[in-house]
C-alpha cells in the first residue's frame, strides 16, 4: 500500500512538472516571436501578441500601450536591426509567466545607429487557452 501511493505521488508529481515545462516552452516560444517580429515590425504578428491592456516600458521612464508599441515598431520609429536575448528565465504562477532575460541590440532609431543592453521583465497572461503579453519593463545595464 504505502509503494502505491509513492508511486502515485510521483506519477503525479511528473505529471505536473511536465506540464509546466510545456508552458514553459510556449512562453519560451511566444518571447522568440517577440523578438523576431520586434525586427521585422510586422504590425499582424506584433498585435497578435500583446494584450489590448499592454503597458510597455523602455528604460528610460516611457510607457507605451499597444497601440504605441505596435506603431513604434510596424513603422520603424523604433528600428531593431539586431535583437539577442540571453540568460532567459521563465517563472510559471497559475495564469501568469515572467520572464527574465538580458537583451542586447543594434538600433537605427531616426536614421541614428546605436546600441542597447538591457535587462527585461515580461509578464505573459494565459486567458483561456492563449498566452499574450500584457507587461514589459526593461533597465539599463552596464555589460
Amino acid at each position: 500500500m504505502k509503494r502505491t501511493i509513492i508511486l502515485f505521488t510521483f506519477t503525479i508529481m511528473s505529471l505536473i512538472a511536465a506540464a509546466q515545462t510545456k508552458e514553459e516552452t510556449k512562453i519560451e516560444k511566444l518571447t522568440e516571436k517577440l523578438r523576431a517580429s520586434m525586427i521585422s515590425g510586422n504590425k499582424v504578428d506584433l498585435e497578435k501578441l500583446v494584450w489590448d491592456n499592454l503597458t510597455y516600458g523602455h528604460s528610460n521612464g516611457k510607457i507605451e500601450d499597444k497601440a504605441a508599441f505596435v506603431e513604434a515598431l510596424s513603422t520603424k520609429k523604433s528600428d531593431f536591426k539586431t535583437i539577442e536575448l540571453s540568460e532567459i528565465a521563465v517563472t510559471i504562477a497559475g495564469k501568469t509567466a515572467i520572464v527574465r532575460h538580458i537583451l542586447r541590440a543594434d538600433t537605427n532609431d531616426g536614421g541614428i545607429p546605436g546600441k542597447v543592453n538591457l535587462g527585461i521583465v515580461l509578464v505573459w497572461e494565459k486567458r483561456g487557452d492563449e498566452w499574450k503579453l500584457l507587461a514589459r519593463r526593461s533597465f539599463k545595464i552596464n555589460y
